[in-house]
């Protein structure tokens, strides 16, 4: 098939490493990939860029419907394209009513092709609420199964006991699905959460040290039992510390079926830059010393990290204002800032490959998730992909989701997002988007 695009000069960022090559693009498919292409297609200019796969970013929080004023689709997926992201998998709260339902799937799908500029996935949940829906919902499509191990700061999305967790999990590996697990225990930081509220304490120190490491290593071991035992696909989610990542490649050694998502903040920040920016850092589990982080880091060098999805879990500014850090909403806006991340603190920092970000952005999830023609620039995948300025150093000041309450607002970067391009066609550039483009749902392929 000849190309109607091609892409030219750039340095393309493959699973194999960085390769000086074209990119022929026809009916958003890559058709064509190789060195001076010919053909009468129209050629897009890389040269001096670096031509990322698009950020599939699997843990987001866009609230809609009921709680659009937090954050949408349509704020929501302008971060994301700005970040260099072309797809994103939603997560079932903090949609007002919750995703537990297909009833609640079917709404959430419509306003998603009506509103996102990206192509996204939707996550049900796994609550004592809907354990009789788990079939239903994957008939639906979603894309896995979210459980709370913790207490979610949401009435309508219990946490699950362990008997729902174990019998959803059975469920789950007999659908064929993931089960995304939020691994705090509820037992210990609600005690603990208790006896410091109790004690008058208030402060952001008071808060971490409700949440300390252990309570996050309770849970993943619980969790990674419950999966060796039925047999399920587990992701844990947002994982804080090295020591919780060791324990999961423990695990997956043993032959179970386990995947780790970190987030940026937890790979940027610290519980110092807490004290120092207070709201717009608190999150569950809380940002850890620099000591955590190091490990942390460590084991995402040794590929023992799967993905790093944002976590962007905004709030209105009502919700992030208090002198009682306990009453502060726990969620950080992130969306637009994981390549920055790991372009900067992995790769020019750190030496990580090229590759290795792309592996975690966008190559991992995909895989994961089984989203057939994502994560990866061959011929016969979408065409989606990200124009990166590799060395170019800016400062973060323009934020593009709906509070902008965003802690790496300030922030200097390396590797700034020029342009980004979702199955060939241009949905972001330099500030400017196109809201002609609508995006699709992603259902789990084979």
């Amino acid at each position: 098939m000849s190309a109607d695009v091609i892409v030219r000069g750039g340095q393309v960022v493959t699973p194999d490493g960085v390769r000086r090559v074209d990119i022929g693009i026809a009916d958003g498919q890559i058709v064509e990939m190789g060195e001076e292409l010919t053909g009468a297609g129209t050629n897009l200019d890389a040269t001096g860029l670096h031509v990322f796969p698009g950020v599939v970013d699997a843990h987001v929080h866009l609230n809609e419907p009921g709680r659009t004023g937090w954050e949408g689709f349509d704020t929501g997926t302008r971060a994301l394209t700005a970040g260099g992201a072309t797809a994103f998998l939603d997560m079932p709260l903090n949609s007002s009513p919750p995703l537990l339902t297909r009833a609640r799937f079917d709404e959430k799908r419509a306003l998603g092709e009506q509103k996102s500029r990206l192509d996204f996935g939707l996550w049900g949940g796994l609550t004592p609420l809907n354990l009789d829906q788990l079939d239903d919902l994957a008939d639906a499509g979603v894309i896995g199964f979210k459980a709370f191990m913790s207490n979610s700061g949401l009435d309508e999305f219990p946490a699950v006991d362990d008997v729902t967790l174990y019998e959803g999990m059975k469920a789950t590996a007999r659908l064929g699905l993931v089960v995304g697990t939020h691994a705090e225990s509820d037992d210990f930081t609600g005690r603990l959460t208790q006896a410091a509220r109790a004690g008058g304490k208030r402060g952001v120190r008071d808060y971490l040290a409700t949440r300390p490491v252990v309570t996050e290593l309770e849970a993943v071991q619980r969790a990674l039992l419950f999966a060796q035992e039925t047999g399920a696909a587990l992701h844990l989610v947002h994982l804080s510390s090295g020591a919780a990542v060791a324990l999961a490649t423990e695990w997956k050694a043993k032959g179970v079926d386990v995947t780790v998502e970190t987030c940026p903040h937890y790979l940027h920040f610290t519980d110092e830059d807490v004290e120092r920016v207070g709201a717009a850092l608190k999150c569950a589990p809380p940002l850890r010393p620099q000591a955590v982080q190091d490990d942390l880091w460590r084991e995402l060098q040794a590929g023992h990290v799967d993905t790093v999805g944002s976590d962007h879990s905004p709030a209105p500014p009502s919700m992030k204002t208090s002198d009682d850090f306990f009453a502060l909403w726990g969620g950080i806006s992130g969306a637009q800032s994981t390549l920055n991340v790991l372009l900067e603190d992995g790769h020019h920092r750190r030496g990580l490959p090229l590759e290795a970000v792309a592996a975690l952005s966008a190559l991992n999830p995909a895989r994961r998730f089984r989203l057939p023609g994502k994560g990866r620039l061959e011929v016969g995948v979408d065409a989606d992909f990200a124009l990166v300025t590799l060395d170019e150093s800016f400062t973060l000041t323009t934020l593009y989701d709906r509070w902008q309450q965003n802690p790496y607002r300030g922030q200097t970067f390396r590797g700034r997002v020029q342009a980004t391009y979702l199955r060939g066609r241009k949905v972001y550039e330099n500030g400017v988007f196109d809201d002609s483009v609508h995006g699709m749902l992603l259902r789990p392929g084979r």
